[in-house]
């Protein structure tokens, strides 16, 4: 017997509480057959955030991650999907690795997190050496980000953080201000544009901007839902995105 929705795979999705983008840009992306369960990561909507306070809110969610895997998995998912990047940054290759082998261990299946599927969708492209980043976060993560790139074989020429003031603001950062930032970013000699940070609303954008580019563009939750459809088999090409769903 199958899931009559979920007929090809469903998805456990692990998200912040106060993350108000990741269900409805992978629910955008979700082919015919797939189905997104979203299970909230609980944590309070921090204010005034700080590099102290950014770092120990993270930590937090970290903290909780398992009850929402435990909650999710009474739905009898097939595969997990991380909606939460800070945290699979941090302590570079071997802290995304062990942060992966953790919820694979509490769940006994595999899951999709965002360090891991942007390197890959790095990849995916070719030729790719030398990128800029974007982040919602403050500068004592974005320094955990550029290592784990820099582990990972990538050469990180720049890179900006917004320090958005609290959790709930990261979803209000306009199409408009990203556009800028992405400008601000790019020259001749950057290879491919990266945003991180789930709470950014950047999948359609980053589509839009790498057409007008073209230079790949690549949205983290994009990255991590093109993750885990290919690693379950699911080759669907899905328009609107950028070409990392269109093409590879």
């Amino acid at each position: 017997m199958t899931d009559v929705l979920g007929w090809r795979k469903k998805f456990g999705v692990l998200g912040p509480s106060t993350n108000t983008i990741v269900q409805p840009e992978f629910d955008m992306m979700c082919p015919d057959g797939v189905t997104n369960h979203y299970s909230r990561i609980y944590t309070s909507n921090a204010q005034a955030v700080s590099n102290e306070s950014f770092l120990a809110g993270t930590t937090v969610i970290a903290d909780n991650v398992l009850d929402a895997v435990d909650s999710v998995m009474t739905c009898n998912p097939d595969y997990l999907v991380m909606g939460m990047s800070a945290i699979t940054f941090y302590n570079g290759v071997k802290g995304a690795n062990d942060f992966q082998q953790k919820i694979e261990n509490a769940s006994g299946i595999g899951v999709s997190i965002g360090s891991h599927s942007t390197s890959a969708a790095l990849a995916a492209y070719e030729n790719i050496k030398r990128i800029a980043f974007v982040s919602p976060y403050f500068p004592i993560a974005n320094k955990e980000v550029k290592r784990y790139f820099e582990e990972s074989g990538f050469e990180v020429a720049s890179d900006i953080c917004l320090e958005c003031p609290s959790w709930t603001a990261i979803a209000e950062v306009s199409r408009d201000q990203l556009r800028k930032v992405l400008d601000d970013l790019n020259d001749k000699n950057i290879d491919a544009l990266v945003q991180v940070g789930t709470n950014l609303c950047m999948a359609q954008l980053a589509g839009d901007v790498e057409a007008t580019l073209n230079k790949p563009v690549i949205a983290i939750n994009t990255a991590t839902y093109w993750h885990a459809l290919r690693s379950n088999g699911i080759r669907d090409k899905i328009s609107g995105f950028g070409k990392l769903l269109e093409e590879f």
